[in-house]
């Protein structure tokens, strides 16, 4: 064990930024990497106010964080695809290898899987880490930190995409423009969808949304979004539809919006058991998925954003310096409808 500096929540409302123990030995098959820039998460945030998720309680001091990109510093042995200096992004998720789900390649739903700030797990938000190599992925030169600590999040944008099968030339629906909705959207796009038309209640998150080609922003306020699909479908419905916003209420009329045959796609969690519409979906025959994080998609990530295909640039609204945690945490706690991303920056 070796005492840093770290971003630590000691408890339900309380953050500190100070010295604890944790293990930074590199072995076989690990490298260290030298943390630069962090996004802050919405689950980091939920743990900051709620002092759990689901199961996931906090019940001794926990470093937040699992956003991140930096630099190796340290390779362990056997690592052959990283040296020191490579710029890098990390999977934050470690599964077990000899798992029925890993076997399977479903490595994300790995029962034992351990999720950098997910209790007991600490997370990343001190100035070194170490890693498994595996699950550490290089940054090409035209990616900057910024964008690799945002792979994270654009990475459950892409395992909804790749769940929904879309087909060139689909019209997307995408309930909620917070940071994971917009991702959603932006990878339906790349995926190939010819638009997305994207709900919330947030004017300042729609704007951010509507930068895209192929976004079609409808605040919910004012209008009615079944009556806008069958608008824009001509009666015939959307192809694709991502939940995004984890509202109960969203599912109350979700049925009215996928076309016969289409596929609703589940990415927001709510908090407790919803009612499900089970006839309509059956009259319908309508596909339902489910996403849990990622599995397979850092590297299509990273590729696209090198491409230049995929700009999340203008989703980071704010960049803290390590010292100002706290305030980037506070800062998040407000949900300004007009952020979508904060990222801490370490050096």
């Amino acid at each position: 064990m070796t005492k840093v500096r770290a971003l630590v929540l000691e408890r339900q409302h309380e953050l500190a930024l100070r010295d604890i123990d944790l293990p930074l030995e590199t072995g076989p098959g690990q490298v260290k990497i030298k943390i630069h820039t962090v996004g802050v998460c919405g689950s980091d945030v939920h743990y900051y106010t709620h002092g759990k998720i689901g199961p996931f309680i906090v019940n001794a001091p926990m470093v937040l964080g699992h956003e991140a990109a930096g630099t190796v510093v340290e390779v362990g042995a056997g690592v052959t695809h990283l040296k020191v200096g490579d710029r890098v992004c990390m999977e934050p998720g470690i599964p077990d290898p000899n798992s029925k789900a890993s076997r399977l390649g479903m490595y994300n739903i790995d029962p034992a899987v351990t999720f950098w700030a997910t209790p007991p797990i600490h997370g990343v938000l001190t100035p070194e880490v170490v890693h498994p190599a595996n699950y550490t992925f290089k940054l090409p030169d035209n990616v900057s930190f910024a964008e690799g600590a945002m792979v994270e999040p654009f990475a459950v944008g892409m395992q909804a995409a790749a769940k929904a099968k879309i087909t060139p030339g689909d019209t997307a629906v995408v309930l909620g423009a917070g940071p994971i909705g917009t991702m959603v959207a932006i990878a339906a796009l790349a995926g190939g969808c010819a638009r997305a038309i994207v709900a919330d209640l947030a004017q300042p998150k729609l704007d951010i949304a509507a930068q895209y080609q192929g976004v079609i922003p409808v605040n919910i306020r004012d209008k009615n979004l079944s009556e806008e699909v069958v608008r824009l479908t001509d009666g015939w419905g959307a192809d694709v539809v991502f939940e995004c916003s984890g509202s109960p209420k969203a599912w109350e009329t979700i049925m009215a919006l996928p076309r016969p045959g289409g596929v609703i796609v589940a990415v927001g969690l709510p908090v407790n058991p919803i009612g499900f519409d089970v006839s309509t979906a059956s009259t319908k025959e309508i596909r339902i998925e489910t996403v849990f994080r990622y599995a397979h998609q850092y590297e299509r990530s990273i590729a696209l954003l090198a491409s230049g295909r995929v700009d999340l640039k203008p989703l980071i609204s704010e960049t803290f310096t390590f010292a100002d945690s706290i305030k980037a945490f506070d800062r998040a706690v407000e949900a300004r409808p007009s952020d979508v991303k904060l990222q801490i920056v370490m050096e």
